[in-house]
């Protein structure tokens, strides 16, 4: 019988369920991964809704500390790094400001892109399509990466030179930028954020955990 991991992580192969994995998968640390299927609906089943009671994704359950659960794919990011004392700098300016550029993702591009997807891969094809939602979402999440790329001026990561929670968590939906159909012309400094990213191979690596969804970033599994 194999012994458990100390992280057992809940999650699905979406833009927030990822985030827990680039971290896992870059730390080196060993965890158990549930998949979530939606289809089934096991986000929303009782015992699930124990864990997580806003029935989402990702959850983890920390059993070396108690069976810590902790929910929110932001919340958990600091949570690992403080625990592992890693992608999380030193200094307190540098931590308040992977903290507010990990707030930047969590309130502004994941709900932004993730409405422009909807509206133009779900709404749409189902007969309700919204010029006016579609534009207002689009628009919206094209001034964020111009946010993003005036930052990344002169900067390798979000954090200056450190590769961050903050980066691993606006990675997975800015990267998706094809997915929401929203344009990254004329960005250079964004694109070449991308570049860097994309040739981490623990990053990578976790975008097929627990299974991959390349069409979200317009690019076939290698």
């Amino acid at each position: 019988m194999s012994q458990s991991k100390d992280i057992h992580l809940y999650t699905a192969s979406t833009m927030n369920g990822w985030k827990p994995v680039v971290f896992l998968e870059e730390a080196g640390i060993e965890y158990d991964v549930t998949h979530i299927d939606f289809s089934q609906k096991e986000q929303k089943s009782e015992d699930y809704l124990k864990l997580n009671p806003n029935g989402r994704i990702p959850t983890i359950v920390d059993r070396s500390n108690n069976d810590f659960v902790v929910f929110e794919s932001g919340a958990i990011l600091w949570y690992l790094a403080e625990k592992y004392d890693r992608f999380l700098p030193q200094s307190a300016e540098g931590r308040s400001e992977t903290l507010q550029w990990l707030m930047f993702q969590m309130a502004g591009v994941g709900p932004m892109m993730g409405q422009a997807m909807y509206f133009q891969r779900i709404a749409a094809k189902n007969g309700n399509e919204d010029p006016f939602a579609i534009k207002r979402y689009v628009d919206e999440s094209r001034r964020l990466l111009e946010v993003l790329n005036t930052r990344l001026t002169a900067r390798t990561y979000l954090v200056d030179e450190q590769y961050t929670i903050a980066d691993m968590a606006t990675y997975t939906w800015a990267r998706a930028y094809y997915w929401a159909k929203v344009s990254v012309a004329g960005l250079p400094h964004l694109q070449k954020w991308f570049e860097r990213i994309d040739a981490r191979p623990a990053t990578q690596r976790a975008l097929e955990i627990p299974e991959p969804y390349w069409a979200f970033f317009e690019k076939r599994r290698c």
